[in-house]
This record gives C-alpha cells, sequence and structure tokens, in this order.
C-alpha cells in the first residue's frame, strides 16, 4: 500500500492577515495544525484575542499581533514584530477582506475606499512589507485570498468585485517579478463561504437556497455541488499553495466554489 505524506509546514513562520474572521481563523488553523508558527494579523483585536485564545486551545502555535493593514506604519511595526518575536517570516497569507454591499450607481464614494483600502491597499502594503525581507532569504510563498467575483459581475458587488480583481492581479504582477528570488505568489478565490460576511447578505433561509439553487432575477448561478463552502475548504486550498506539494506552481487562482462559476 502507498502511503501518502501528509503535508508539513513544521518549523516555518506564517503571517495570517484577517485572522480574527473564518477563513482568516481556519486558515490560520490549518497552518498551525501542519506544525507552523503563525503570526495572526487583525484590526479587531478583541476579536483577534478571541480567536488566537481558540486556537492556542486546540494545540496551535499562533500569537496575536493586532495592526491596522490600511496603515504603512501599523504594518511595517506589525511585520517587525511577527519576525522579532517569531522569526523570518516564511509564508504570506492576505486574508483580510471587507464587503459593503450596493449597488455599482449607488456606491458612496466613502464605501469605495473603505473597501478598497482593506482589500486592495492593504494586500499592497502587507505583502510588500513582507516581501521587500524574503527576496534577500530568496525564498517565501504568497497566498491572497480573493473572490471567485473578481471574474464574474455580481450584482449589489462592484466595489468589491473590482478591489479583489485588483489584488488578484497585483499578486500575480507581484509573483512575475519575484519568482527569480525563488518566491512563489498565488490566489484562491473563494465563491459563497459559510461566514458572517456572507450571512449578513442573507434576509433568512430563502437566500440560502437561491444562493445554492442560483438567482435568475440577480443573474447569478447556482452551486452544482449542492453546497455552501465551508472556511475549511479555503485554508485547505491556501495550505497546499504554501507547501512543497506545489513548489512549482506561482501566478495561478485556484477557485474553491463549489463550481458555482463553472470553472471559467
Amino acid at each position: 500500500m502507498r502511503v501518502i505524506a501528509v503535508q508539513t509546514l513544521s518549523g516555518k513562520v506564517a503571517l495570517v492577515t484577517g485572522a480574527a474572521g473564518a477563513i482568516g481563523q481556519a486558515v490560520v488553523r490549518a497552518l498551525g495544525k501542519r506544525g507552523a508558527c503563525v503570526g495572526a494579523v487583525d484590526n479587531d483585536a478583541e476579536a483577534l484575542g478571541v480567536s488566537v485564545d481558540t486556537l492556542v486551545a486546540e494545540g496551535v502555535r499562533v500569537s496575536s499581533f493586532p495592526a491596522d493593514i490600511t496603515s504603512p506604519a501599523e504594518v511595517e511595526a506589525a511585520v517587525n514584530e511577527v519576525e522579532a518575536v517569531l522569526g523570518p517570516i516564511d509564508f504570506l497569507v492576505n486574508a483580510a477582506g471587507l464587503l459593503r454591499p450596493a449597488a455599482a450607481t449607488s456606491v458612496d464614494l466613502a464605501g469605495w475606499d473603505a473597501t478598497f483600502a482593506v482589500n486592495a491597499r492593504g494586500v499592497f502594503l502587507v505583502s510588500t512589507a513582507v516581501v521587500n525581507r524574503m527576496v534577500p532569504r530568496s525564498a517565501g510563498a504568497v497566498v491572497t485570498v480573493c473572490s471567485n467575483a473578481a471574474a464574474t459581475p455580481r450584482v449589489g458587488m462592484a466595489s468589491y468585485a473590482a478591489s479583489k480583481a485588483a489584488s488578484a492581479m497585483y499578486t500575480k504582477c507581484l509573483g512575475l517579478e519575484v519568482a527569480r528570488h525563488g518566491i512563489r505568489c498565488n490566489v484562491v478565490s473563494p465563491g459563497s463561504t459559510d461566514s458572517a460576511m456572507l450571512r449578513r447578505l442573507w434576509d433568512g433561509e430563502d437566500r440560502l437556497a437561491a444562493t445554492l439553487e442560483g438567482d435568475p432575477a440577480s443573474f447569478r448561478l447556482g452551486i452544482p455541488m449542492g453546497k455552501i463552502g465551508r472556511p475549511g475548504d479555503v485554508a485547505e486550498a491556501v495550505a497546499f499553495l504554501l507547501s512543497d506539494e506545489a513548489g512549482h506552481v506561482t501566478l495561478q487562482d485556484l477557485t474553491v466554489d463549489g463550481g458555482a462559476t463553472l470553472g471559467v
């Protein structure tokens, strides 16, 4: 019988943004269970503390580093602190995200700016700070958690989709430029995933049915697999792209949406 080895990240240091959110916490858990030591970053210090306490109780090696990823000074300070406390960063996961639903013609400037500040500016600031430290070491891997909305138009999600498209292309361009330094940069694009962010979009169980079965009125296809994604589904994809098993994979966008965008 052939034995398939479990991916191991033992001895590695990871920085994960948005670590207080459902997907961010799942990513920290997945990396920690594989042996990585994780620096958890989020602007909500209280929620981050609760998340980290939960993970520590599960045996995950994780430390809390509250920071606003839209602030250059706070990002630089957080990255410095992570490396001072945990060691050189091997992996970066950009999992922070903000969604403020609004029709394309009704998005106000404040909402547009806030969405891009987290979803695009934050990815740029954190990636720059971390990758500039990876380059001299000629090693590292980055995964940006985007959305299938980055490539498929969604009703009421213009600013979100545009910001995610920006962060996806930034990550790929970054990966192209630093590939010669042995650094890989990839994207994971979830579809509807069970989280507080998704449930804020729902008005009741009828929205769950519409999500699974499709909603012609909003030009939305359903989910062929007939189920909502779990944060762990996204986290497993992230962990794979960071692992040695994906050592020759870079500039890719892995969609995790149960077939909702039909592989496009």
